[in-house]
């Protein structure tokens, strides 16, 4: 397997975005002191994130991959979000290899 030039810099460029908006809101968020409203609104942010990510695929792809994002919308209410997207993909897994 090869890696092209463009595709290193690509996922270079995207792991440094990554990681300065992820530093950047860390020292926002520091220098502030937040409610419980702001606190609560910011726990919202990943699930709405995810479910943004996740609800095109439940609206154009067949069952097995709309009951995975159900599972995964409802994971997100309870779990940090990378369970939560592993049961997904788990369903999926199994729905499809279950005919579905």
């Amino acid at each position: 397997m090869t890696l092209d030039p463009a595709t290193l810099a690509a996922i270079l460029a995207m792991m440094a975005a990554t990681v300065f908006t992820r530093l950047i809101g860390a020292l926002l968020v520091s220098r502030f002191v937040l409610t419980p409203r702001v606190e609560r609104a910011l726990t919202a942010v990943p699930p709405a994130v995810l479910m943004a990510v996740v609800t095109p695929t439940a609206i154009a792809t067949g069952p097995a991959e709309t009951m995975a994002c159900l599972v995964t919308a409802l994971a997100a209410l309870r779990l940090p979000l990378l369970p939560a997207a592993g049961g997904g993909v788990l369903t999926v897994a199994v729905l499809r290899a279950a005919g579905l």
